[in-house]
């Protein structure tokens, strides 16, 4: 603090609330932001079963997509993160048919490859509505 002439002022630019949280839109079929201006498009693939055991359904990350408004503040990361923490959460595969996920996303989080699902496997089916 200052003395004398009062307490010194700072300015700290705070997000806007709509960058402060993911919404999973289960009948949209993505994760947005609360505006539903960005967001992660998915569909649901069957994942096929080898002999006895089930397969997990595998969860096709097919487009993210962030205004030019809103971008800069990390916003794509965030999506694709609610999106593998909530396949992993119910033990689905992912497929990563986004260009951004798979180019960019995924090479600054080599960590998350163990769901993705690999070229050499069968590949996945459209889950029938």
């Amino acid at each position: 603090m200052a003395e004398g002439g009062g307490a010194a002022e700072r300015t700290v630019e705070v997000p806007p609330p709509e960058t402060e949280s993911i919404v999973w839109s289960e009948d949209k079929g993505r994760f947005e932001t609360p505006d539903g201006e960005a967001f992660l498009q998915y569909r649901l693939l069957d994942g096929h079963g080898s002999g006895a055991s089930p397969a997990a359904a595998v969860m096709d990350m097919v487009h993210t997509y962030v205004p030019r408004s809103k971008r800069g503040q990390g916003l794509a990361a965030r999506l694709c993160d609610a999106a593998f923490a909530h396949a992993s959460a119910r033990g689905m595969r992912v497929l990563p048919t986004c260009s951004y996920i798979s180019d960019t996303y995924l090479p600054r989080n080599p960590a998350l490859k163990e769901p993705v699902y690999k070229d050499q496997e069968p590949h996945p089916k459209p889950i029938s509505m």
